[in-house]
């Protein structure tokens, strides 16, 4: 008997402790008083963020918050690249945003990170002087390396890229700063670069300004358009892909 009594106790104080536990859990679980923010943020504002939090965080309790499911819905707001949460007393939620650094411009609506992730500027404005890129779906990443190795390779020149662009068939097309749309094409684009460079240093660039395009895809030259010709006029060789 006395063994039995003793498990009685027990049982009661477990049912006391649960009971008292959920009350406090109760008590604890209240509306949200405060929503904090921070983090280095330089071209994003705090009121353009608490305007995108806030539909997230209405109706919530301090303790049922799913702190999970919150990180994911406020990674989808344009301009954030990481988003930490933590709860803090009294009442509070506490998000720590890592804010997207633009390297590119990405298909006119967008823009690109370091890493070519596209991500949505509006409604905010893209920043100024960045290269204008462009390509299908997922090719992000591949458009800006190549841009990067691009780049090195036609500063070498005294050139810079203002575009560079993958067709949707593989072609690729630049613009230098110039103006001067070049197309590289799909295929044999290191010789095809090579050979644009070589006539550059040889005789384009003293009339850069007269150059409409350059089309690369000939096997043994080139094809240059003029500006006020309506033909361009052709090296030897017949046009590739």
């Amino acid at each position: 008997m006395a063994r039995r009594g003793s498990l009685v106790g027990v049982l009661l104080l477990l049912l006391v402790l649960g009971a008292g536990g959920r009350a406090l859990w109760l008590w604890l679980d209240r509306p949200l008083e405060r929503v904090s923010i921070r983090g280095d943020l330089e071209r994003v504002s705090a009121d353009y963020l608490r305007g995108k939090l806030a539909p997230l965080v209405r109706g919530q309790t301090w303790l049922s918050a799913d702190i999970g499911e919150l990180r994911e819905q406020a990674r989808d707001i344009g301009w954030l690249s990481e988003v930490r949460i933590r709860r803090e007393w009294p009442y509070a939620l506490v998000f720590e945003l890592v804010e997207q650094v633009p390297v590119a411009r990405w298909n006119d609506e967008q823009l690109l990170n370091p890493a070519g992730e596209p991500f949505t500027f509006a409604p905010l404005s893209a920043p100024e002087g960045l290269v204008h890129l462009a390509g299908p779906s997922g090719s992000g990443a591949e458009v800006l390396a190549y841009h990067d190795t691009l780049s090195a390779q036609l500063a070498e020149h005294g050139l810079s890229i203002s575009q560079l662009r993958l067709e949707d068939r593989g072609a690729w097309r630049l613009q230098t700063d110039d103006g001067i749309w070049v197309m590289l094409g799909r295929s044999n684009r290191e010789p095809r670069l090579a050979r644009f460079l070589a006539a550059w240093d040889r005789e384009f660039d003293p009339v850069a300004s007269h150059i409409r395009y350059i089309d690369l895809r000939y096997p043994n030259g080139v094809s240059v358009a003029w500006h006020g010709e309506s033909e361009p006029v052709d090296e030897e060789g017949a046009k590739e892909s």
